[in-house]
């Protein structure tokens, strides 16, 4: 029996894992310094629970910013909730940590991103063709992805 090291699932909880401690570090002591927080997610995710009129004006994607002004931001193993003020009128949201697509602080050039299996299924499609093989042959291999983080610096 074959067997194989998940590193891009174990990466992914480690990744959750740092976010929930820093919002948790924030919900109990606020946030520090110039330190803000830009996180995209995905709004059809089940357990996203936003406002109807945020749902039909980001159908798929949004992005909060966590800095002026939030308040009952609660953390929890599998998602965090905040109150956020959109437009002078003030939503709770509640975001699952799976849902999380990106999280950024810009004021110290940090940025997390998440691919998805979406994602590669988009590649490949993109990319594969079917030469009528049986699926017998071992998976190709892929060269590792190296992450750069210059797309989140100030310039």
């Amino acid at each position: 029996m074959a067997r194989s090291i998940d590193y891009g699932n174990l990466m992914h909880r480690a990744m959750r894992g740092l976010i929930q401690t820093v919002l948790r570090d924030v919900a109990k002591d606020g946030l520090p310094g110039a330190h803000h927080f830009f996180i995209t997610f995905d709004t059809t995710h089940p357990g996203v629970a936003i406002a109807d009129w945020l749902k039909a004006r980001y159908p798929e994607e949004m992005t909060v910013v966590i800095q002026h002004w939030f308040e009952n931001l609660e953390v929890t193993d599998d998602q965090f909730s905040v109150t956020l003020n959109f437009g002078n009128q003030p939503e709770p949201l509640v975001i699952p940590f799976d849902a999380v697509r990106t999280f950024v602080d810009p004021s110290v050039e940090f940025g997390l991103r998440f691919e998805t299996h979406e994602d590669d299924d988009e590649e490949d499609e993109d990319s594969a063709e079917d030469d009528g093989d049986d699926d017998d042959d071992p998976p190709p291999q892929r060269d590792a992805e190296i992450v750069s983080l210059d797309k989140f610096r100030k310039h």
